[in-house]
């Protein structure tokens, strides 16, 4: 970059005026901007009137007088008053001071200017120094939240007429720097019983609370908004400089007519100005030159005075509606993400889906309170309740629907059988309604038994069972018929073995009539040949008895016969061997 020694400017110039009409640029001072090549460190003071403000620029461009320091209730300085001068510590580098005008000014009777003042300082420095009296409070925050946001509306909604870059972390690099100075501080620095900085105060004076109604709410947000919008924050304290009288010649006063400890505390302020004030970066990592302030502000005054910014109030409302809705829609968002990963469809009960929904609901609400943005009224609440009543009403309609298809499909599945035997009509007999119905119950134990059927369970099955009358009905009618047709045959058959039995009864009478006179010439029979048989058998006997009788007179014949042999024989032989010729008788 081609470093062009800087023109001296004895005095500040009016960069921007502000009338009561639109905002005026002076061309005297772009002039001096396009003249300076160098990259900047601008360094721009905002704050209520009377507070104080041109006194501390007027020490860090190193004069006693330079920016008009007032010293009645009328605020001097009007617009943004800029003073360029040789960095002090960075070398090659042009120090701009911007000095605005008080806010607050009675006189004006219209805070449109005031806002349109504040943001222009905002979106042009590196180093924001934000000048308030006393101390820390609600209201000086809610007010620098306010301005914070709509410099990002306005610079959004320019962003394609500067370099056509405009993404957040972009954004974040042109961040400015928070400086936040507190004239005439009076409280103790002390937390717990503990002594703590400065830098401790402004960290504690923006740390959420704790809590989740809507006080906790509209505190906490703009806070939450500092925070992310200034990444690097700094606060320094003042004591009163002298006494109240001499206030009106504070310019004038040599540092020793001063409180020693302001006089510290003033010199701390410009070498930490001095030491940590960054160069002006543009979107892209551009390090911003005079020539690119000027067409910074050339920018922004065109988008202000066409309307862009109009006022305060509009602006709120109209950004308190987009991150309101917005707000809403991320609370919906992680609701729905919230039941996406937990709620399984269909759930066993209601109340297990209610309770998937509160607890979502609960933590949709934490995102909503911590992203809204003075919902005072708590209408984008209700919005928001109301969109996740839908959300429930929706989910019951869901959830219903899913329990109904499930338990279709589980019906069809285990009733098939059922149906299929009805078909083929293994019920169409004697008893067959007391088979289907045991059936029928067996097959709704199985279903009952089903898990994860959901809340149309019972529904689902009385339904399905009513459909099924009409067939438990003729199924029943057809079993009392064949039932009665089949008592009626039975009854006509025993009918029948009554009667063939009454008839065979009567044949074996007359059959016993008739064989009685045979039983009587049977029983003659019988005796006459039981007669004949013991005649026979006493033939027999005789008979028997006269050939035993003729075989023992055959026997002793033959005995006797044989007993004269033999003896003649003897004596034959002992007529031979006796020496004597003696016979000797035995």
């Amino acid at each position: 970059m081609d470093m062009a020694p800087l023109n001296h400017m004895p005095e500040p110039l009016c960069l921007i005026e502000n009338t009561n009409g639109p905002l005026l640029v002076n061309p005297e001072a772009l002039k001096i901007l396009s003249a300076i090549r160098q990259p900047t460190v601008v360094v721009a003071i905002v704050g209520p009137y009377r507070t104080g403000k041109s006194y501390l620029m007027n020490k860090l461009a190193g004069k006693k007088k330079g920016f008009s320091v007032g010293s009645t209730v009328q605020c001097s300085t009007k617009g943004i008053w800029m003073w360029c001068v040789p960095h002090p510590k960075k070398p090659n580098h042009t120090l701009v001071l911007l000095d605005t005008e008080g806010l607050g000014d009675v006189e004006k009777g219209d805070k449109t200017n005031d806002t349109h003042i504040f943001v222009l300082a905002l979106l042009l420095s590196s180093t924001f120094v934000y000048n308030t009296m006393n101390k820390i409070d609600h209201g000086a925050i809610n007010l620098l939240n306010c301005v914070t946001e709509l410099s990002q509306l306005l610079r959004r909604d320019t962003s394609h007429a500067l370099n056509g870059v405009d993404d957040a972390a972009d954004f974040v690099r042109v961040c400015p720097d928070l400086v936040w100075t507190l004239r005439d501080f009076y409280l103790d620095l002390e937390a717990n019983g503990q002594l703590i900085t400065a830098d401790e105060y402004l960290e504690n004076s923006l740390r959420p609370k704790q809590g989740t109604n809507q006080h906790f709410q509209n505190f906490n947000l703009p806070c939450l908004c500092i925070q992310k919008f200034f990444p690097v924050k700094k606060c320094f304290i003042f004591d009163l400089p002298t006494h109240q009288k001499k206030l009106a010649q504070l310019e004038t006063l040599h540092n020793d007519d001063l409180d020693p400890k302001f006089v510290q505390q003033v010199a701390e302020f410009c070498s930490y100005i001095f030491s940590y004030s960054k160069t002006k970066i543009l979107s892209g990592g551009i390090q911003a030159s005079g020539s690119h302030l000027k067409n910074l502000v050339q920018t922004y005054v065109n988008a202000i005075n066409s309307g862009d910014l109009p006022c305060m109030e509009s602006e709120i409302l109209t950004l308190a509606q987009i991150k309101n809705s917005a707000a809403v829609q991320m609370a919906i968002a992680h609701y729905d993400q919230q039941m996406g990963q937990k709620l399984q469809l269909p759930t066993e009960t209601c109340q297990e889906l209610l309770d998937l929904h509160r607890a979502s609901e609960k933590e949709a609400i934490e995102v909503f309170m911590k992203n809204s943005f003075k919902d005072e009224d708590q209408e984008y609440w209700k919005k928001l309740e109301m969109q996740l009543l839908a959300k429930l009403n929706d989910f019951h309609k869901r959830n219903k629907k899913a329990s109904l298809n499930r338990c279709s499909a589980l019906l069809q599945d285990i009733f098939h059988p059922l149906e299929e035997n009805v078909k083929q009509g293994v019920y169409a007999k004697p008893g067959g309604h007391s088979l289907f119905i045991q059936k029928r119950e067996e097959l709704k134990e199985k279903y009952n038994q089903e898990p994860r059927k959901g809340i149309q369970a019972e529904e689902a099955l009385q339904k399905y069972l009513e459909s099924m009358e009409s067939v438990g009905v003729t199924i029943l009618q057809t079993d009392l018929a064949l039932t009665a047709i089949k008592k009626e045959t039975e009854g006509l058959r025993e009918e029948f073995m009554k009667a063939e039995a009454q008839r065979l009864m009567e044949i074996l009478t007359q059959h016993q009539q008739m064989m009685e006179p045979r039983k009587t010439v049977h029983q003659e029979q019988v005796r006459l040949m039981e007669t004949n048989r013991v005649y026979q058998e006493a033939l027999q006997q005789r008979a028997m008895e006269r050939q035993l009788q003729e075989e023992v007179k055959r026997l002793k014949e033959r005995f006797q016969a044989e007993n004269r042999q033999l003896h003649n024989e003897l004596q034959n032989l002992l007529r031979n061997d006796s020496p004597n010729g003696t016979c000797i008788l035995l």
